[in-house]
Protein backbone atom coordinates (compact mmCIF):
# COMPACT_ATOMS: atom_id res chain seq x y z
CA UNK A 1 0.00 0.00 0.00
CA UNK A 2 2.95 2.37 -0.58
CA UNK A 3 2.71 4.95 -3.45
CA UNK A 4 4.75 7.14 -5.08
CA UNK A 5 4.67 10.64 -4.20
CA UNK A 6 3.33 11.82 -7.69
CA UNK A 7 0.41 9.42 -7.20
CA UNK A 8 -0.25 9.81 -3.80
CA UNK A 9 -0.70 12.98 -3.97
CA UNK A 10 -2.98 12.27 -6.86
CA UNK A 11 -5.28 10.00 -5.15
CA UNK A 12 -5.35 12.85 -2.15
CA UNK A 13 -6.51 15.58 -4.74
CA UNK A 14 -9.57 13.30 -6.75
CA UNK A 15 -10.58 11.83 -3.57
CA UNK A 16 -10.78 14.88 -1.40
CA UNK A 17 -12.68 16.45 -3.77
CA UNK A 18 -15.27 13.53 -3.88
CA UNK A 19 -15.62 13.21 -0.13
CA UNK A 20 -18.29 11.24 -0.11
CA UNK A 21 -19.47 7.44 0.86
CA UNK A 22 -22.33 5.60 2.78
CA UNK A 23 -25.35 7.15 5.18
CA UNK A 24 -27.03 6.84 8.27
CA UNK A 25 -29.20 3.94 9.04
CA UNK A 26 -31.79 5.85 10.71
CA UNK A 27 -34.00 8.57 9.24
CA UNK A 28 -34.43 12.01 10.57
CA UNK A 29 -38.14 11.55 11.56
CA UNK A 30 -40.75 13.72 13.18
CA UNK A 31 -41.32 11.70 15.92
CA UNK A 32 -38.02 12.18 16.93
CA UNK A 33 -36.68 8.51 16.96
CA UNK A 34 -38.42 8.04 20.13
CA UNK A 35 -34.84 7.98 22.07
CA UNK A 36 -36.90 7.28 25.11
CA UNK A 37 -39.13 4.59 24.08
CA UNK A 38 -35.75 2.84 22.61
CA UNK A 39 -33.78 2.96 25.46
CA UNK A 40 -36.66 2.06 27.34
CA UNK A 41 -36.76 -1.42 25.03
CA UNK A 42 -33.24 -1.80 25.96
CA UNK A 43 -33.70 -1.47 29.43
CA UNK A 44 -36.27 -4.31 29.17
CA UNK A 45 -34.54 -6.82 27.59
CA UNK A 46 -31.58 -6.37 29.49
CA UNK A 47 -33.12 -7.13 32.90
CA UNK A 48 -33.26 -10.75 31.68
CA UNK A 49 -29.69 -11.19 30.67
CA UNK A 50 -27.59 -9.24 33.01
CA UNK A 51 -23.87 -10.00 32.27
CA UNK A 52 -20.86 -8.14 32.19
CA UNK A 53 -17.21 -8.58 29.74
CA UNK A 54 -14.15 -6.56 30.23
CA UNK A 55 -11.33 -7.84 27.56
CA UNK A 56 -8.71 -5.36 27.60
CA UNK A 57 -5.51 -6.70 26.19
CA UNK A 58 -1.80 -5.66 24.27
CA UNK A 59 -0.89 -6.65 20.54
CA UNK A 60 2.88 -6.97 18.75
CA UNK A 61 2.54 -7.34 15.08
CA UNK A 62 4.59 -7.40 11.90
CA UNK A 63 3.02 -5.96 8.74
CA UNK A 64 4.08 -6.15 5.23
CA UNK A 65 2.16 -3.40 2.62
CA UNK A 66 2.79 -4.15 -1.30
CA UNK A 67 1.73 -1.75 -3.35
CA UNK A 68 1.20 -4.39 -6.75
CA UNK A 69 0.09 -1.93 -9.46
CA UNK A 70 0.85 0.11 -11.15
CA UNK A 71 4.30 0.01 -9.10
CA UNK A 72 5.93 -2.98 -6.80
CA UNK A 73 6.76 -1.27 -3.85
CA UNK A 74 7.10 -3.05 -0.51
CA UNK A 75 7.00 -1.99 3.33
CA UNK A 76 7.12 -3.05 6.37
CA UNK A 77 6.16 -1.80 9.58
CA UNK A 78 6.18 -2.79 13.69
CA UNK A 79 2.71 -2.26 15.64
CA UNK A 80 1.98 -1.76 19.12
CA UNK A 81 -1.17 -1.76 20.32
CA UNK A 82 -3.20 -1.94 23.44
CA UNK A 83 -7.21 -1.88 24.02
CA UNK A 84 -10.20 -3.07 25.73
CA UNK A 85 -13.85 -4.45 24.63
CA UNK A 86 -16.28 -4.38 27.08
CA UNK A 87 -19.79 -4.92 27.09
CA UNK A 88 -22.07 -4.05 30.39
CA UNK A 89 -25.92 -5.60 30.34
CA UNK A 90 -28.26 -4.81 32.99
CA UNK A 91 -31.37 -4.37 34.63
CA UNK A 92 -31.00 -0.61 34.46
CA UNK A 93 -27.88 0.22 32.47
CA UNK A 94 -26.19 -1.60 29.38
CA UNK A 95 -23.24 -0.04 27.10
CA UNK A 96 -20.76 -1.24 24.80
CA UNK A 97 -17.05 0.24 23.73
CA UNK A 98 -14.33 -1.11 22.30
CA UNK A 99 -11.22 1.27 22.47
CA UNK A 100 -7.84 0.60 20.78
CA UNK A 101 -4.60 2.80 20.83
CA UNK A 102 -1.62 1.92 18.24
CA UNK A 103 1.56 3.06 17.34
CA UNK A 104 3.20 2.05 13.47
CA UNK A 105 6.59 2.05 13.11
CA UNK A 106 8.32 2.24 9.86
CA UNK A 107 11.32 0.24 8.93
CA UNK A 108 12.05 2.03 5.98
CA UNK A 109 12.79 5.89 5.07
CA UNK A 110 10.14 6.37 2.44
CA UNK A 111 7.40 5.17 5.24
CA UNK A 112 5.72 6.90 8.04
CA UNK A 113 5.49 6.37 11.35
CA UNK A 114 1.89 7.12 13.13
CA UNK A 115 -0.52 6.52 15.69
CA UNK A 116 -3.98 6.59 16.69
CA UNK A 117 -6.82 6.14 18.68
CA UNK A 118 -9.88 4.39 17.55
CA UNK A 119 -12.91 3.28 19.20
CA UNK A 120 -16.90 3.26 19.63
CA UNK A 121 -19.32 3.26 22.60
CA UNK A 122 -22.74 3.58 23.48
CA UNK A 123 -24.52 3.44 26.20
CA UNK A 124 -27.10 4.45 28.67
CA UNK A 125 -28.13 4.26 32.47
CA UNK A 126 -31.28 4.33 33.90
CA UNK A 127 -32.07 7.24 36.97
CA UNK A 128 -35.26 6.10 37.14
CA UNK A 129 -36.64 3.17 36.03
CA UNK A 130 -38.47 3.21 33.11
CA UNK A 131 -38.97 6.54 32.89
CA UNK A 132 -35.99 8.71 32.91
CA UNK A 133 -32.50 7.42 31.44
CA UNK A 134 -29.11 8.99 30.48
CA UNK A 135 -27.51 8.09 27.22
CA UNK A 136 -24.36 8.33 25.30
CA UNK A 137 -21.87 7.92 22.86
CA UNK A 138 -18.60 8.13 21.34
CA UNK A 139 -16.65 7.61 18.27
CA UNK A 140 -12.60 8.17 17.90
CA UNK A 141 -11.53 7.19 14.03
CA UNK A 142 -8.49 7.57 12.41
CA UNK A 143 -9.03 8.48 8.95
CA UNK A 144 -7.27 8.77 5.13
CA UNK A 145 -8.02 9.03 1.57
CA UNK A 146 -6.57 5.35 0.50
CA UNK A 147 -6.65 3.12 -2.33
CA UNK A 148 -9.50 1.90 -1.56
CA UNK A 149 -11.68 5.03 -2.02
CA UNK A 150 -12.86 6.07 0.81
CA UNK A 151 -11.54 7.84 3.87
CA UNK A 152 -10.91 4.82 6.40
CA UNK A 153 -8.19 1.60 6.60
CA UNK A 154 -4.89 1.58 6.77
CA UNK A 155 -3.58 4.72 8.91
CA UNK A 156 -0.19 2.85 9.07
CA UNK A 157 1.08 4.23 5.23
CA UNK A 158 1.37 8.12 4.42
CA UNK A 159 0.74 9.79 7.60
CA UNK A 160 0.65 13.04 6.03
CA UNK A 161 -3.36 12.01 4.09
CA UNK A 162 -4.51 11.30 7.74
CA UNK A 163 -7.34 12.51 9.39
CA UNK A 164 -8.75 11.88 13.12
CA UNK A 165 -12.07 12.32 13.43
CA UNK A 166 -13.98 12.23 16.92
CA UNK A 167 -17.31 12.59 17.96
CA UNK A 168 -19.72 12.48 20.56
CA UNK A 169 -23.17 13.02 22.25
CA UNK A 170 -25.03 12.61 25.44
CA UNK A 171 -28.43 13.54 26.82
CA UNK A 172 -31.59 12.61 29.09
CA UNK A 173 -34.79 10.74 27.64
CA UNK A 174 -38.27 10.53 29.53
CA UNK A 175 -40.55 7.80 28.62
CA UNK A 176 -43.48 8.57 30.82
CA UNK A 177 -47.41 7.77 31.19
CA UNK A 178 -50.20 10.04 32.42
CA UNK A 179 -53.53 8.57 32.41
CA UNK A 180 -53.81 7.98 28.81
CA UNK A 181 -51.51 10.21 27.46
CA UNK A 182 -47.94 8.83 26.64
CA UNK A 183 -45.36 11.27 26.98
CA UNK A 184 -41.83 11.46 25.78
CA UNK A 185 -39.02 13.80 25.64
CA UNK A 186 -35.31 14.08 25.12
CA UNK A 187 -32.40 16.29 24.79
CA UNK A 188 -29.30 15.20 23.22
CA UNK A 189 -25.97 17.53 22.86
CA UNK A 190 -23.25 16.83 20.16
CA UNK A 191 -19.66 17.65 19.31
CA UNK A 192 -17.53 16.48 16.62
CA UNK A 193 -14.81 17.72 15.13
CA UNK A 194 -11.92 16.83 12.28
CA UNK A 195 -8.20 17.02 12.40
CA UNK A 196 -6.26 16.37 9.11
CA UNK A 197 -4.21 17.95 6.52
CA UNK A 198 -4.88 20.76 4.16
CA UNK A 199 -6.37 19.26 1.13
CA UNK A 200 -5.85 20.94 -2.14
CA UNK A 201 -8.56 20.58 -4.92
CA UNK A 202 -7.25 20.23 -8.82
CA UNK A 203 -7.73 24.20 -9.24
CA UNK A 204 -5.27 24.93 -6.36
CA UNK A 205 -7.81 25.91 -3.63
CA UNK A 206 -8.53 24.55 -0.21
CA UNK A 207 -10.59 21.46 0.30
CA UNK A 208 -13.99 22.33 1.52
CA UNK A 209 -12.71 19.95 4.47
CA UNK A 210 -15.12 20.05 7.96
CA UNK A 211 -13.27 21.24 11.37
CA UNK A 212 -15.99 20.97 13.88
CA UNK A 213 -19.60 21.88 14.94
CA UNK A 214 -21.83 21.50 17.86
CA UNK A 215 -25.68 19.86 17.71
CA UNK A 216 -28.86 20.50 19.79
CA UNK A 217 -31.81 18.06 19.45
CA UNK A 218 -34.92 18.43 21.78
CA UNK A 219 -38.21 16.94 20.96
CA UNK A 220 -41.40 16.48 23.25
CA UNK A 221 -44.24 14.35 22.22
CA UNK A 222 -47.63 13.45 23.98
CA UNK A 223 -50.49 11.19 22.87
CA UNK A 224 -53.03 8.66 23.08
CA UNK A 225 -52.98 4.92 21.92
CA UNK A 226 -56.29 3.45 19.89
CA UNK A 227 -59.01 3.14 21.73
CA UNK A 228 -57.05 4.65 24.46
CA UNK A 229 -59.78 6.45 25.04
CA UNK A 230 -60.78 7.31 21.65
CA UNK A 231 -61.17 5.04 18.91
CA UNK A 232 -58.13 6.34 17.06
CA UNK A 233 -55.01 7.35 18.10
CA UNK A 234 -53.72 11.54 18.74
CA UNK A 235 -50.59 13.03 19.38
CA UNK A 236 -49.23 16.40 19.51
CA UNK A 237 -45.18 17.11 19.25
CA UNK A 238 -42.70 19.27 18.46
CA UNK A 239 -39.23 19.55 18.05
CA UNK A 240 -36.06 22.28 17.57
CA UNK A 241 -32.31 21.28 16.07
CA UNK A 242 -29.52 23.18 16.01
CA UNK A 243 -26.59 22.58 14.59
CA UNK A 244 -23.44 25.52 14.05
CA UNK A 245 -20.63 24.60 11.92
CA UNK A 246 -17.08 26.53 12.55
CA UNK A 247 -16.22 26.44 8.87
CA UNK A 248 -17.63 30.39 7.82
CA UNK A 249 -20.03 30.13 10.39
CA UNK A 250 -22.42 27.98 8.90
CA UNK A 251 -25.59 27.37 11.24
CA UNK A 252 -28.84 24.71 10.68
CA UNK A 253 -31.72 25.90 12.82
CA UNK A 254 -34.88 23.40 12.09
CA UNK A 255 -38.13 24.17 14.60
CA UNK A 256 -41.45 22.41 14.20
CA UNK A 257 -44.75 21.63 15.62
CA UNK A 258 -46.90 19.15 14.42
CA UNK A 259 -50.33 17.50 15.13
CA UNK A 260 -50.51 12.96 14.29
CA UNK A 261 -53.27 10.87 14.01
CA UNK A 262 -53.60 6.74 14.14
CA UNK A 263 -56.95 5.43 12.44
CA UNK A 264 -56.30 1.11 13.08
CA UNK A 265 -57.55 -0.60 9.96
CA UNK A 266 -56.86 -4.18 11.20
CA UNK A 267 -55.08 -5.13 14.69
CA UNK A 268 -51.80 -5.02 12.87
CA UNK A 269 -52.58 -1.82 10.42
CA UNK A 270 -52.81 1.47 10.92
CA UNK A 271 -53.03 4.56 8.39
CA UNK A 272 -51.34 7.22 9.85
CA UNK A 273 -51.10 10.98 8.77
CA UNK A 274 -50.17 14.34 10.57
CA UNK A 275 -49.68 18.16 9.84
CA UNK A 276 -48.14 21.14 11.36
CA UNK A 277 -45.69 23.72 10.40
CA UNK A 278 -41.55 24.48 10.48
CA UNK A 279 -38.86 27.17 9.93
CA UNK A 280 -35.65 25.45 8.20
CA UNK A 281 -32.95 27.43 7.86
CA UNK A 282 -29.40 27.33 6.80
CA UNK A 283 -26.75 30.27 6.46
CA UNK A 284 -23.24 31.12 6.69
CA UNK A 285 -20.83 34.15 6.89
CA UNK A 286 -18.04 34.99 4.33
CA UNK A 287 -14.28 34.39 4.02
CA UNK A 288 -12.22 36.68 5.20
CA UNK A 289 -10.63 38.41 1.73
CA UNK A 290 -7.13 39.85 1.16
CA UNK A 291 -6.12 43.08 -0.89
CA UNK A 292 -6.90 41.04 -4.19
CA UNK A 293 -9.93 39.74 -3.15
CA UNK A 294 -8.89 36.08 -2.92
CA UNK A 295 -10.45 33.80 0.50
CA UNK A 296 -7.98 33.69 3.28
CA UNK A 297 -6.64 30.28 4.65
CA UNK A 298 -5.72 29.60 7.78
CA UNK A 299 -3.16 27.47 9.16
CA UNK A 300 -5.29 24.63 9.56
CA UNK A 301 -6.31 24.48 6.01
CA UNK A 302 -9.70 25.95 5.96
CA UNK A 303 -11.13 29.08 4.63
CA UNK A 304 -10.80 31.88 7.86
CA UNK A 305 -14.42 32.90 8.59
CA UNK A 306 -14.41 36.80 8.16
CA UNK A 307 -16.43 37.43 11.49
CA UNK A 308 -17.25 40.81 10.41
CA UNK A 309 -19.65 39.58 7.23
CA UNK A 310 -23.20 39.83 7.44
CA UNK A 311 -25.09 36.48 7.82
CA UNK A 312 -26.44 35.20 4.26
CA UNK A 313 -29.45 32.85 3.73
CA UNK A 314 -28.17 29.66 1.79
CA UNK A 315 -31.46 28.14 2.34
CA UNK A 316 -34.93 28.44 4.01
CA UNK A 317 -38.62 26.98 3.89
CA UNK A 318 -41.03 28.29 6.42
CA UNK A 319 -45.33 26.88 6.41
CA UNK A 320 -46.88 23.97 6.07
CA UNK A 321 -45.65 20.62 6.34
CA UNK A 322 -47.41 16.88 6.14
CA UNK A 323 -47.38 13.54 5.71
CA UNK A 324 -48.95 10.06 5.13
CA UNK A 325 -48.44 6.67 5.66
CA UNK A 326 -48.92 3.17 7.14
CA UNK A 327 -47.63 1.21 10.17
CA UNK A 328 -47.99 -2.44 9.48
CA UNK A 329 -46.80 -4.41 13.07
CA UNK A 330 -47.74 -8.48 12.90
CA UNK A 331 -46.10 -9.08 15.27
CA UNK A 332 -43.84 -8.38 17.97
CA UNK A 333 -40.80 -8.95 15.69
CA UNK A 334 -41.64 -7.52 12.55
CA UNK A 335 -42.69 -3.34 12.14
CA UNK A 336 -42.74 -1.22 8.89
CA UNK A 337 -43.32 2.57 9.14
CA UNK A 338 -43.62 4.50 5.59
CA UNK A 339 -44.15 7.78 5.20
CA UNK A 340 -45.01 10.19 2.13
CA UNK A 341 -45.30 13.80 2.34
CA UNK A 342 -44.38 17.98 1.95
CA UNK A 343 -41.10 18.51 3.97
CA UNK A 344 -38.35 21.52 2.73
CA UNK A 345 -40.16 23.01 0.23
CA UNK A 346 -40.66 19.52 -1.94
CA UNK A 347 -41.77 15.80 -1.39
CA UNK A 348 -39.90 13.59 1.30
CA UNK A 349 -40.61 10.08 1.86
CA UNK A 350 -38.84 8.22 4.56
CA UNK A 351 -39.66 5.34 6.97
CA UNK A 352 -38.38 1.81 8.28
CA UNK A 353 -39.02 -1.29 8.66
CA UNK A 354 -36.93 -4.22 11.09
CA UNK A 355 -37.92 -8.25 10.60
CA UNK A 356 -36.00 -10.28 13.52
CA UNK A 357 -37.22 -13.58 12.35
CA UNK A 358 -35.20 -15.49 15.74
CA UNK A 359 -33.35 -14.48 18.20
CA UNK A 360 -30.42 -15.26 15.96
CA UNK A 361 -31.20 -13.13 13.11
CA UNK A 362 -32.03 -9.40 12.31
CA UNK A 363 -32.97 -7.06 9.43
CA UNK A 364 -32.90 -3.47 9.82
CA UNK A 365 -33.82 -1.31 6.68
CA UNK A 366 -33.53 2.83 6.89
CA UNK A 367 -35.16 5.39 4.12
CA UNK A 368 -34.10 8.86 5.34
CA UNK A 369 -34.53 12.73 4.10
CA UNK A 370 -32.63 15.62 6.44
CA UNK A 371 -30.98 18.57 6.17
CA UNK A 372 -27.62 18.57 8.40
CA UNK A 373 -23.80 18.78 8.42
CA UNK A 374 -21.32 15.82 9.02
CA UNK A 375 -21.21 16.23 12.90
CA UNK A 376 -24.91 16.12 13.06
CA UNK A 377 -25.46 13.26 10.81
CA UNK A 378 -22.63 11.50 12.64
CA UNK A 379 -24.27 12.50 15.98
CA UNK A 380 -27.61 10.83 14.78
CA UNK A 381 -26.00 7.99 13.40
CA UNK A 382 -23.99 7.08 16.77
CA UNK A 383 -27.55 7.51 18.66
CA UNK A 384 -29.20 4.85 16.11
CA UNK A 385 -26.62 2.04 17.50
CA UNK A 386 -27.84 -0.53 19.45
CA UNK A 387 -26.17 -0.77 22.94
CA UNK A 388 -25.21 -4.47 22.95
CA UNK A 389 -22.47 -4.64 19.92
CA UNK A 390 -19.51 -5.91 18.94
CA UNK A 391 -16.86 -3.98 16.95
CA UNK A 392 -15.81 -5.16 13.58
CA UNK A 393 -11.99 -3.98 12.79
CA UNK A 394 -10.00 -4.20 9.82
CA UNK A 395 -8.04 -7.65 11.02
CA UNK A 396 -4.50 -5.87 9.85
CA UNK A 397 -4.50 -2.39 10.65
CA UNK A 398 -7.11 -2.55 13.70
CA UNK A 399 -9.08 0.70 11.95
CA UNK A 400 -12.64 0.51 12.47
CA UNK A 401 -14.69 -0.52 9.47
CA UNK A 402 -18.12 0.92 10.17
CA UNK A 403 -20.32 -1.77 10.81
CA UNK A 404 -20.51 -3.22 14.26
CA UNK A 405 -22.18 -7.16 14.91
CA UNK A 406 -25.43 -6.73 16.42
CA UNK A 407 -28.93 -9.17 17.35
CA UNK A 408 -30.56 -5.75 18.35
CA UNK A 409 -31.05 -2.99 16.13
CA UNK A 410 -28.62 -1.18 13.30
CA UNK A 411 -25.66 -1.64 13.21
CA UNK A 412 -23.66 0.19 10.41
CA UNK A 413 -21.69 3.61 10.39
CA UNK A 414 -20.27 2.46 7.13
CA UNK A 415 -19.36 5.37 4.64
CA UNK A 416 -20.06 8.41 7.32
CA UNK A 417 -16.94 9.10 7.68
CA UNK A 418 -15.67 9.29 4.26
CA UNK A 419 -17.93 12.63 3.60
CA UNK A 420 -15.80 15.36 5.01
CA UNK A 421 -17.02 18.39 3.51
CA UNK A 422 -18.23 21.01 5.35
CA UNK A 423 -20.85 22.04 3.78
CA UNK A 424 -24.27 21.40 5.39
CA UNK A 425 -26.36 19.20 2.61
CA UNK A 426 -29.66 17.58 2.20
CA UNK A 427 -28.86 13.71 1.92
CA UNK A 428 -31.89 11.35 0.87
CA UNK A 429 -31.10 7.26 0.70
CA UNK A 430 -31.55 4.18 1.68
CA UNK A 431 -29.86 1.80 3.88
CA UNK A 432 -30.02 -2.01 4.89
CA UNK A 433 -28.25 -4.24 7.40
CA UNK A 434 -28.88 -8.30 8.18
CA UNK A 435 -27.04 -10.17 10.87
CA UNK A 436 -27.10 -13.49 11.50
CA UNK A 437 -25.86 -16.03 13.56
CA UNK A 438 -25.10 -19.41 12.16
CA UNK A 439 -24.12 -21.84 15.05
CA UNK A 440 -21.31 -20.14 16.36
CA UNK A 441 -20.71 -17.98 13.55
CA UNK A 442 -22.19 -14.21 12.94
CA UNK A 443 -22.38 -13.53 9.68
CA UNK A 444 -23.18 -9.57 8.20
CA UNK A 445 -24.08 -7.68 5.58
CA UNK A 446 -24.42 -3.92 4.78
CA UNK A 447 -25.37 -2.26 1.43
CA UNK A 448 -26.59 1.20 0.97
CA UNK A 449 -27.13 4.65 -1.33
CA UNK A 450 -26.90 8.07 -0.78
CA UNK A 451 -27.27 11.10 -2.70
CA UNK A 452 -26.03 14.24 -1.12
CA UNK A 453 -27.05 18.00 -2.29
CA UNK A 454 -24.92 20.56 -0.96
CA UNK A 455 -26.06 24.01 0.51
CA UNK A 456 -24.16 26.87 0.20
CA UNK A 457 -24.75 30.64 0.51
CA UNK A 458 -24.66 33.21 -3.08
CA UNK A 459 -21.66 35.40 -2.45
CA UNK A 460 -19.55 33.21 -0.45
CA UNK A 461 -17.36 30.71 -1.07
CA UNK A 462 -19.03 27.77 -0.65
CA UNK A 463 -21.27 29.23 -3.47
CA UNK A 464 -19.45 27.10 -5.40
CA UNK A 465 -20.81 23.79 -3.30
CA UNK A 466 -24.16 25.28 -3.65
CA UNK A 467 -26.93 22.71 -5.65
CA UNK A 468 -23.44 19.98 -6.41
CA UNK A 469 -24.92 16.46 -6.05
CA UNK A 470 -22.65 13.56 -4.48
CA UNK A 471 -24.11 9.82 -4.69
CA UNK A 472 -22.46 7.12 -3.55
CA UNK A 473 -23.19 3.01 -3.34
CA UNK A 474 -21.77 0.33 -0.82
CA UNK A 475 -21.38 -3.04 0.51
CA UNK A 476 -20.13 -5.20 3.05
CA UNK A 477 -20.34 -8.49 3.82
CA UNK A 478 -18.54 -10.22 6.63
CA UNK A 479 -17.75 -13.62 8.38
CA UNK A 480 -16.80 -14.48 11.42
CA UNK A 481 -16.32 -17.01 14.18
CA UNK A 482 -14.60 -20.39 16.46
CA UNK A 483 -12.33 -23.05 15.08
CA UNK A 484 -11.85 -25.83 17.12
CA UNK A 485 -11.74 -24.85 20.69
CA UNK A 486 -9.05 -22.66 20.59
CA UNK A 487 -8.92 -20.39 17.28
CA UNK A 488 -11.35 -17.88 15.86
CA UNK A 489 -11.39 -16.51 11.99
CA UNK A 490 -12.82 -13.62 10.21
CA UNK A 491 -13.81 -12.55 6.78
CA UNK A 492 -14.77 -9.51 5.30
CA UNK A 493 -15.48 -8.16 1.94
CA UNK A 494 -16.29 -4.44 0.34
CA UNK A 495 -17.57 -2.72 -2.60
CA UNK A 496 -18.46 0.71 -3.06
CA UNK A 497 -19.03 3.18 -6.19
CA UNK A 498 -19.50 6.73 -6.13
CA UNK A 499 -19.40 9.45 -8.21
CA UNK A 500 -18.54 13.36 -6.74
CA UNK A 501 -20.56 16.34 -8.46
CA UNK A 502 -17.28 18.05 -8.06
CA UNK A 503 -16.00 19.47 -11.57
CA UNK A 504 -12.49 17.57 -12.58
CA UNK A 505 -13.95 14.36 -10.51
CA UNK A 506 -14.83 10.81 -12.09
CA UNK A 507 -16.55 7.70 -10.95
CA UNK A 508 -14.41 5.91 -8.51
CA UNK A 509 -15.29 1.92 -8.15
CA UNK A 510 -13.44 -0.14 -5.23
CA UNK A 511 -13.34 -3.74 -4.34
CA UNK A 512 -11.75 -5.29 -2.14
CA UNK A 513 -11.37 -7.94 1.28
CA UNK A 514 -9.69 -9.30 4.28
CA UNK A 515 -9.20 -12.64 6.40
CA UNK A 516 -7.85 -13.04 9.27
CA UNK A 517 -6.79 -16.46 11.56
CA UNK A 518 -5.95 -16.28 15.47
CA UNK A 519 -5.11 -19.31 17.30
CA UNK A 520 -4.24 -19.57 21.65
CA UNK A 521 -1.19 -20.58 22.03
CA UNK A 522 -1.10 -20.64 25.71
CA UNK A 523 -3.46 -19.47 28.49
CA UNK A 524 -4.46 -15.81 26.71
CA UNK A 525 -1.59 -15.24 24.76
CA UNK A 526 -2.95 -15.96 20.70
CA UNK A 527 -0.72 -16.17 17.64
CA UNK A 528 -2.63 -13.92 14.87
CA UNK A 529 -2.34 -13.73 10.96
CA UNK A 530 -4.50 -11.92 8.35
CA UNK A 531 -4.19 -10.61 5.02
CA UNK A 532 -6.05 -8.18 2.73
CA UNK A 533 -5.81 -6.87 -0.73
CA UNK A 534 -7.67 -4.13 -2.29
CA UNK A 535 -8.22 -2.33 -5.77
CA UNK A 536 -9.76 1.22 -6.67
CA UNK A 537 -10.72 2.11 -10.34
CA UNK A 538 -10.80 5.72 -11.06
CA UNK A 539 -10.29 7.61 -14.35
CA UNK A 540 -8.19 9.81 -12.46
CA UNK A 541 -5.18 8.10 -11.91
CA UNK A 542 -3.81 6.47 -15.09
CA UNK A 543 -3.52 3.08 -13.72
CA UNK A 544 -5.80 1.20 -11.17
CA UNK A 545 -4.30 0.74 -7.84
CA UNK A 546 -3.85 -2.22 -6.51
CA UNK A 547 -2.41 -3.32 -2.87
CA UNK A 548 -1.90 -6.32 -0.43
CA UNK A 549 -0.77 -6.73 3.00
CA UNK A 550 -0.28 -8.96 5.46
CA UNK A 551 0.00 -9.35 9.70
CA UNK A 552 1.83 -11.30 11.49
CA UNK A 553 1.61 -11.06 15.49
CA UNK A 554 0.72 -11.75 19.22
CA UNK A 555 -1.82 -10.77 21.41
CA UNK A 556 -2.15 -11.10 25.37
CA UNK A 557 -5.86 -11.04 26.59
CA UNK A 558 -5.85 -10.08 30.72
Amino acid sequence: MAYRPRTRRLVAVALSAALVQGAPLQAQSYQGAEAGESEAGAESASASRGRTSIDPYIEANTIASWQISPGNDVLTYTQLAAGVDASIVGRNNGGSVSLRYERNFAHQSDGADSDSITGVARGYASIVPRVLTVEAGALASSTRVDAQGRSVFNPTVDDDLSTQTYSVYAGPNLQTRAGDVDVSANYRIGYTRVDGPDFVTPGGTSADLFDESVTHSATVRAGTRPGQPLPVGLAVGAGYYQEDVSNLDQRVRDAYVRGDVTVPITPTLAVVGGAGVEDVEVSSRDALRDADGNPVIGSNGRFVTDEGSPRIIAFEASGLIWDVGVVWTPSSRTQLEARFGHRYDSETFYGNFSWRPSSRSNLQIGVYDSIQGFGGRLNNSLAALPTDFTVTRDPVTGELTGCVNTLDGSGCLDGLLGSVRSSVFRGRGVVASYTRQIGRMTAGVGAGYDRRKFIGAPGTVLALADGLVDESYYLTAGLSGPVGPRGNFSVNTYASWFDSGTAGTDDVRVIGGSASYSEQVFRNLSARAAVAISMLDSDIVADDLTTASALLGLRYDF
